[in-house]
């Protein structure tokens, strides 16, 4: 790294051998990944973009886009410590949401192919088309993923796994968490209809998945949103 350049870290436990010169200066931002999959919107470049990253997570940008991003930092530190505000997760995510916004932005300004041509690069950005296509919506074993794109389970899990550093299943379940999310924040729907258009089994089941990948059940999470808008 060397001036204006930004380091995006998506599984850190895979850094190792750091060295920096004596004039070496940094700031950081660090985030649980749950807080910031509940609280940032699913976007498609994100999934593509985490790609290459993994790849190469340097982000070289202009002194006008650096400018901005440490904006950003300071925007985030004024505020971390305000843990009395109301709304203090919806604070921190939305401030959040602008620095990862803008680094979506810098990424794809250096980045108009994001994913190689070879038969990897293929698979997995047919992967993630499929993903980004909502098909996790009703559709979350990896074999139904691998029987679109012609390849066996174990190979498509040992291709995603070697380019992006996380799991077919994990990548399958973010973006249905993505969905479930918006249906539960949005009201319109029973939590029983939520898992009938999901295609889940049975509500029991919905409910476990719900724990296991936003922290709560989805009555529990629709209670706790209805207590911070005052309606119960």
């Amino acid at each position: 790294m060397s001036k204006n350049d930004i380091a995006v870290i998506s599984r850190p436990q895979l850094v190792t051998d750091m060295q920096a010169d004596d004039e070496f200066r940094c700031e950081y931002i660090a985030a649980p990944a749950k807080f910031l999959h509940n609280l940032l919107p699913a976007n498609s470049y994100a999934i593509q973009g985490r790609v290459s990253l993994f790849d190469n997570p340097i982000i070289t940008v202009s002194d006008i886009d650096a400018a901005h991003f440490r904006t950003d930092l300071a925007n985030i530190k004024n505020r971390i410590d305000n843990t009395d505000h109301c709304f203090y997760q919806e604070l921190m995510g939305s401030l959040l949401q602008t620095m990862v916004y803008d680094l979506f932005d810098f990424h794809a300004k250096t980045n108009d192919n994001i994913l190689t041509t070879d038969r990897v690069g293929y698979i997995t950005a047919q992967f993630f088309t499929l993903i980004e296509g909502g098909r996790p919506k009703t559709q979350r074993e990896v074999s139904h993923y691998a029987a679109q794109l012609n390849v066996t389970p174990k190979y498509l899990s040992d291709t995603i796994k070697r380019v992006t550093g996380t799991s077919v299943s994990a990548h399958i379940n973010s973006a249905a968490t993505a969905i479930a999310l918006k249906y539960l924040k949005d009201n319109t729907m029973s939590v029983t209809q939520i898992a009938d258009e999901m295609n889940f089994s049975s509500l029991n089941y919905f409910s476990r998945f719900c724990v296991k990948h936003i922290g709560m059940s989805p009555v529990k999470f629709r209670t706790a949103g209805a207590k911070k808008r005052g309606l119960v």
